[in-house]
């Protein structure tokens, strides 16, 4: 019998949720045993050839790229988790959203105090993904099926969820495992 599969990606974020999922230490060989990793960072893939049973997205939307992943993402998983407060409020990213665009970019790329852009010109190449209006939580983009707090969500929070997932169980996280104080 085949093994379930999981995928994760980053979009807006630091990796910070990844970093947390390898902190299950030892741990990791138990979910390596119960599930084979698929698309993910973790083993370098990088396109979808199955369907996952879960998908983990670390970070918030905000260029047109990370918009396609995460569709692609829940098109391809049947359970979707945003891991972290950048991919369930936007988190750091999302500071941008109390200024108008176009003044981030002049500030980012033409007068801050450490730019030296002699052309003041602001990137705008095909290659770089058109930035949005704003960085939005991946849950105004998509349906997601569950939130895990934290920045990041420590590593045991990760953990039982992934357990509770994979033993069909519900996600029920003691309170010491979703409190910040």
């Amino acid at each position: 019998m085949s093994k379930p599969k999981i995928a994760t990606t980053s979009l807006a974020g630091c990796f910070g949720c990844h970093m947390s999922l390898l902190d299950i230490d030892e741990r990791i060989l138990e979910l390596a045993e119960l599930v084979e990793f698929h698309k993910s960072p973790i083993n370098d893939i990088k396109s979808f050839s199955a369907q996952c049973a879960v998908g983990l997205i670390e970070g918030g939307c905000c260029n047109e790229e990370n918009v396609e992943v995460l569709r692609a993402f829940r098109s391809n998983c049947d359970v979707l988790i945003s891991v972290g407060d950048c991919a369930i409020m936007g988190g750091i990213p999302a500071m941008r959203n109390m200024i108008p665009l176009e003044e981030c970019l002049q500030e980012a790329f033409v007068d801050g105090p450490t730019v030296h852009n002699p052309t003041r010109a602001i990137p705008n190449d095909v290659e770089i993904p058109l930035l949005l209006d704003k960085v939005y939580p991946c849950h105004e983009v998509v349906k997601i099926d569950y939130h895990l707090p934290g920045c990041p969500p420590p590593a045991d929070t990760l953990w039982e969820a992934l357990v509770a997932l994979l033993n069909n169980k519900p996600i029920s996280l003691p309170y010491d495992l979703i409190k910040y104080d």
